[in-house]
């Protein structure tokens, strides 16, 4: 007998992992193995887990959705991803695609849909609400390819501190969330302007949200 999908909820509301564990239940093929309610306790039960499918918000505290799909294409045995968001703009769907999803679908879309893509990414497939246009989608795919090269520069740590910088947190914030000094923060922060050419604010945040690394309303 062929054993469940097993599937792994990440969503910082408990009503919708309630929904959508409901809807998943009237389905055959499928069990949810566990719920998380930000990105850091996601990855966690990824590991712990090992779920087949990750049906993924965008918006989640602590790390939100690019930053779980960045951390978990460096892991040899990872899930496939679904994105499940209420953000229909063509900029989110080409970066959670760039980022390794496999599917997105809007929190408004019916139930079937939600089948359709659960299978389609089991298969290895693309899958995109209906209600989305594929061929803008694509031209912004190939827009953050473009800018994506750039973060070859930077080291994990300093695309992580950017990504935190371009989300408004402030230095202090940074240090007391990483673990580290205020000054080995101030260090990272000059040398990414120094290796990508920014040297304010504003043109850092411009340069992580092109690149991927956070979403227009971060």
């Amino acid at each position: 007998m062929k054993s469940a999908c097993r599937i792994l909820l990440a969503d910082d509301h408990a009503m919708l992992r309630a929904g959508v564990r409901s809807l998943l239940a009237t389905m055959q093929g499928y069990e949810v193995v566990g719920e998380a309610q930000d990105g850091l306790a996601a990855l966690s039960l990824v590991r712990e887990l090992r779920p087949d499918l990750l049906v993924l918000d965008l918006s989640l505290p602590e790390l939100n959705g690019l930053g779980v799909l960045s951390r978990l294409a460096r892991l040899e045995e990872r899930p496939r991803v679904v994105i499940l968001s209420m953000h229909s703009g063509p900029e989110y769907v080409a970066r959670a695609l760039n980022a390794g999803a496999l599917g997105y679908l809007l929190k408004e879309s019916a139930f079937e849909e939600l089948a359709l893509a659960l299978n389609a990414a089991l298969a290895g497939r693309v899958y995109l609400s209906r209600k989305l246009d594929r061929e803008v989608v694509e031209r912004f795919r190939n827009q953050l390819h473009r800018g994506s090269d750039a973060l070859d520069v930077l080291t994990p740590r300093q695309r992580q501190i950017l990504q935190m910088i371009a989300e408004g947190h402030s230095t202090r914030e940074t240090a007391e969330r990483l673990h580290v000094s205020v000054k080995t923060v101030e260090t990272h922060r000059a040398q990414i302007m120094e290796r990508l050419g920014i040297y304010d604010l504003a043109g850092l945040v411009r340069f992580a949200i092109r690149a991927g690394l956070v979403s227009p309303e971060a």
